[in-house]
């Protein structure tokens, strides 16, 4: 981390966040072996700009794990570039394109990593909604408002592929659960095509989804997405911690290689104002300096090595 110089005030708050952070026991990375991925949406991130206190708090948090997904990032990436200068050299970011109506609410989705754990190995995009042909032009079947974003990654000697999204807010959770159902038609579809980059996906980001007996978790899981077992037990992801908005879901195989070791970060702890010493802040306009949503992290064992020396072993 290159926090650099630092107000007494912001000092302060850092030392408050690191003892949050610290609660939530996030396990040190292990070159080769072990990394950390998160699924963050920060509040309307680059919309208005955020104070320096505010940035540094951000970078701390995420430089916490090796690859974080970011949700509700904004057109404008100036405050994203300032996070970055204070994670430091060894951090790459990539990003989508965002839509300027007001279904795609002028978002991005970016993937924010240490390039130490993880590597991009070259696929990047933009999932298209199934098609149909109608009077001669192919149309869309199916809108999800803001496009997912998909990029290839390897940690270790394990190859896969991060699926982030941020699904409609508006028009209620009914008019959610034909999105998410798509969206898991269409990875489901995806992972059969011969020339498909890796089987190994996982599907992340801000499904809006109140509760996993919803039938909108029921949309996203119809094709055999699947919640770790060590994010089972973690209530919401909203800084009350009642809804389960962020999910991380992937396939039986793939979660073998999910650790027992996940959860949220809790920033806001008892008193939200200790991270903003000596400042009048209301609730409310401290979720646009850090944000609405908590962190939803899980380790991954990326040392497949010791997985196929087994298997030998058991033949």
């Amino acid at each position: 981390m290159h926090h650099g110089r630092l107000s007494k005030n912001t000092a302060k708050g850092l030392k408050v966040l690191r003892q949050r952070i610290g609660r939530a026991k996030i396990p040190s990375s292990s070159l080769d072996e072990r990394i950390t991925i998160a699924t963050w949406n920060i509040r309307e991130f680059g919309r208005k700009r955020r104070k320096t206190a505010a940035i540094h708090y951000i970078a701390e948090i995420i430089g916490q794990f090796d690859l974080v997904a970011l949700t509700e990032v904004r057109d404008n990436l100036r405050d994203l570039e300032r996070v970055l200068q204070f994670l430091g050299p060894y951090w790459k970011v990539m990003f989508s394109d965002y839509m300027t109506d007001s279904g795609g609410n002028r978002e991005r989705v970016a993937y924010v990593y240490d390039k130490r754990a993880v590597v991009f190995t070259g696929l990047a995009a933009e999932p298209s909604p199934p098609r149909k042909k109608v009077e001669g032009e192919y149309l869309p079947t199916l809108s999800w408002w803001r496009a997912p974003f998909m990029a290839s990654f390897r940690a270790g000697n394990f190859d896969f592929i991060l699926i982030t999204t941020h699904i409609r807010w508006g028009s209620g959770a009914d008019a959610r659960v034909a999105p998410l159902k798509g969206l898991a038609d269409w990875i489901h579809k995806r992972r059969t095509e011969p020339y498909v980059i890796d089987k190994d996906i996982v599907l992340m980001g801000d499904f809006n989804i109140p509760k996993t007996n919803d039938p909108t978790y029921r949309a996203i899981t119809s094709r055999g997405l699947r919640m770790p077992a060590a994010l089972r037990g973690v209530r919401g992801t909203n800084l009350s911690e009642r809804d389960r908005y962020d999910q991380i879901l992937a396939y039986p195989r793939f979660t073998k290689s999910f650790t027992k070791n996940g959860g949220t970060v809790n920033f806001v702890g008892a008193n939200y104002k200790k991270l903003f010493p000596g400042t009048r802040m209301t609730k409310k306009e401290f979720t646009y300096q850090l944000s609405d949503h908590l962190p939803l992290w899980i380790e991954v064992d990326v040392d497949l090595e010791r997985e196929r020396l087994d298997q030998a072993l058991n033949r």
